[in-house]
């Protein structure tokens, strides 16, 4: 089926301020925005460049009474196209719409108010504000969006609004109320009125950032004038989005995912959640020097930046939905330096951050995926100036590529294994995660066999006799790793000591690189590790909370008390890689539940640490310790579940597409229908692949 925006909105979310509680965000396309844990409040506002950074406004008092000290529990529904929430206090019910506007720098909040009780009453609504507006194209490199604290501002009463300018910068905010308020003043817009037994009437906030002072107050009026219809708009605007998504030919993607039919609604409810945590970072920003980018996280931490390593992660939903961009960036990121930085910025194009370990097989998972899928060989001749250690070269496509491949040789150490370094080009929160480190080396032969299958495509056979000793020797090499008799691995430190390390990525990336090159023993040894140590009822533990690492940090995307939204779809294609299939799609559709929040957050807390949220892995919040975005890109890689495990896809670079389903429990009939390859379309189900 092709979703609406009702077939993927969030549970009910219910909560009071004080809670755990990440509250959830909106996009776009252009910026994002974050609703606040009020009724009304909205924070995060950003249209890069222009920034109000993570300051609340448009925030209620009723009655005088700032709302969240009411106590009041506040439900919260997410939709791609809307937030809504709903309190109830002294006999009347509080009923906000949050939204962007598509192409606009504008966010709505509609305010609803319907006394239930049986006689008239007086209420005070006022409307809290602040401007902390800016524009910086120099200032997104950091994690936090930037602002100016001291905007100067100016009281529009008879147009309704309050002004913003930025001092250090050309920025302007507009607040604005329909209908007008009956005072205004520099803290907000303040309103005295009657309800009537049964009676409701609705207010909308109305929030524009822009370069110049008219251009915000014609982008108000404008919307003054839409306010009846916007709403709806904006909701037909994500239908069709949604739609677009899977339908061929459509013009705001450069390709279509397939569309799964089935009557298991939780296989639906994850595959359509992982291509929502692809879609919803889309940026088509007029400001980006590099046309359409993809973001990594939202709303609150590293806008405009996209990460090598999570993009990587949803290159199979990539490679489908949108190949031109996908190429765009491999583009990008072999001209720069990539063992220097994690990612790029797309409103400078610069690098950012320190360099990532796992690089050179994020750049190769993406173009595995990339040329798999488009056929593109050809593109592998196109030449390219990269860069490493400050030094630029010529080079083809491909001899870059090849050059990835064997990049771990720089950082081989005499016992044959690379030393990934520290902490902090690595998990950043596991102290012992760090050095001779399992996981990238099995990257490393996955990478050098997928380079030996380029240079066969292109006549470069000769070039492999290198790659093929160095895959034997590594493979040979990683077993001195293996704890036997445990599932586990260990970290091979500069001193040559071996310490035991019980982290899910070591059991993912092995999982995913070599699992043909484990023996029968091991992997049972290893499926038994992951059912003792690492799986819980609606998600996992990222490190066992047995690891002697467990005490170094509580944050949950690579800790003992939750995960990254991609390690659970990678241990589930994993599991099925090595022929755990029941295993596999049971907790599979256990953790279904946990795609009841919108798309999959940064982290998820696992249950013993955080009570579930509607009956999924709750959401880790954003404060320290837990430093947490609402979203992260990675999770397209639950859609990679579902093609590639469940339905069986295999697509090769050069000898056609096949399918070998592993339904195991699954729904019989289900389908899987337009899946795109190499130019042609093909429909699978339970009984194989058939060209349309």
């Amino acid at each position: 089926m092709i979703p609406t925006v009702e077939d993927v909105k969030s549970s009910p979310l219910v909560h009071r301020l004080g809670d755990y509680f990440n509250p959830p965000g909106l996009t776009n396309f252009w910026g994002c925005s974050q609703v606040d844990r009020d009724i009304t409040g909205v924070r995060n506002i950003t249209y890069p460049p222009f920034s109000c950074s993570d300051v609340a406004t448009c925030v209620l008092y009723l009655n005088g009474r700032y709302f969240p000290s009411l106590g009041c529990p506040i439900t919260y529904v997410w939709y791609p196209d809307r937030i809504e929430r709903i309190a109830e206090y002294q006999e009347m019910v509080l009923t906000s719409i949050t939204a962007m506007v598509p192409n606009e720098k504008i966010t709505l909040v509609q305010l609803t108010v319907e006394s239930k009780s049986g006689k008239s009453r007086e209420i005070d609504l006022r409307f809290r504000t602040q401007g902390t507006v800016t524009k910086r194209i120099e200032s997104w490199m950091e994690v936090l969006s930037p602002l100016e604290i001291d905007n100067e501002f100016e009281i529009d009463a008879s147009n309704n609004m309050i002004i913003h300018k930025a001092k250090g910068s050309t920025a302007f905010s507009i607040h604005g109320l329909h209908p007008k308020a009956e005072k205004i003043n520099e803290y907000g817009f303040g309103i005295k009125t009657c309800l009537s037994a049964g009676e409701a009437k609705t207010w909308t906030l109305i929030h524009v950032v822009g370069e110049t002072l008219s251009e915000v107050q014609n982008s108000y009026s404008k919307m003054v004038r839409e306010i009846n219809t916007v709403f709806d708009d904006i909701r037909e605007y994500w239908n069709d989005e949604l739609k677009a998504v899977f339908t061929p030919g459509n013009s705001r993607y450069s390709g279509f995912l397939p569309t799964l039919v089935t009557d298991d609604d939780d296989i639906l409810r994850l595959y359509h959640t992982g291509i929502l945590g692809v879609i919803y970072f889309k940026r088509d920003n007029p400001y980006s020097v590099y046309g359409r980018a993809y973001d990594t996280l939202m709303p609150k931490h590293w806008q405009t930046v996209t990460f090598l390593w999570d993009y990587s992660l949803s290159s199979l939903v990539h490679a489908i939905l949108d190949p031109i961009v996908m190429r765009k960036y491999l583009e990008c990121w072999m001209q720069m330096d990539i063992h220097k930085h994690f990612g790029t910025e797309y409103l400078k194009g610069n690098p950012v951050g320190p360099w990532y370990s796992v690089n050179n097989f994020a750049m190769l998972c993406i173009a595995n995926d990339y040329l798999r899928w488009s056929g593109h060989t050809d593109w592998l001749k196109k030449e390219i100036t990269s860069k490493r250690e400050g030094n630029k070269s010529d080079n083809l496509i491909w001899q870059t590529l090849y050059d990835y491949s064997l990049n771990w040789l720089n950082y081989q150490t005499e016992d044959g294994i690379a030393d990934y370094g520290g902490i902090n080009n690595l998990l950043e929160c596991v102290s012992s995660y760090i050095h001779g480190v399992v996981s990238l080396n099995a990257a490393n032969v996955f990478n050098m066999r997928f380079i030996l299958q380029l240079l066969k495509i292109l006549g470069e056979e000769k070039l492999g006799k290198k790659l093929v000793r160095e895959v034997t020797s590594l493979l040979k090499t990683l077993q001195k790793l293996y704890v036997d008799g445990k599932g586990y691995w260990y970290s091979r430190f500069p001193d040559g000591k071996f310490v035991e390390v019980k982290h899910c990525y070591d059991f993912i990336t092995v999982l995913n690189t070599i699992p043909d090159d484990l023996s029968s023993k091991q992997k049972l040894e290893i499926s038994k590790f992951f059912v003792n140590e690492l799986k819980t009822p609606t998600w996992m533990r990222a490190l066992s909370d047995r690891d002697n690492d467990a005490i170094f940090s509580l944050r949950p995307d690579h800790q003992w008390n939750g995960a990254y939204p991609a390690w659970p779809a990678q241990a589930v294609t994993g599991l099925y890689n090595i022929g755990q299939t029941d295993l596999a799609f049971t907790w599979l559709k256990s953790m279904a539940s946990t795609a009841n929040q919108g798309p999959f957050g940064q982290a998820h807390f696992i249950e013993s640490m955080m009570n579930p949220d509607s009956g999924g892995a709750r959401k880790a919040p954003n404060e320290y310790p837990y430093m947490c975005d609402w979203a992260c890109s990675s999770g397209g890689a639950w859609a990679r579940i579902i093609i590639e495990s469940i339905f069986g896809v295999k697509a090769t670079l050069n000898n056609g597409i096949t399918a070998e389903p592993n339904f195991g429990a699954f729904d019989r009939n289900a389908e899987l229908n337009n899946l795109h390859y190499q130019g042609d379309l093909y429909n699978v189900n339970r009984n194989g692949i058939k060209k349309i």
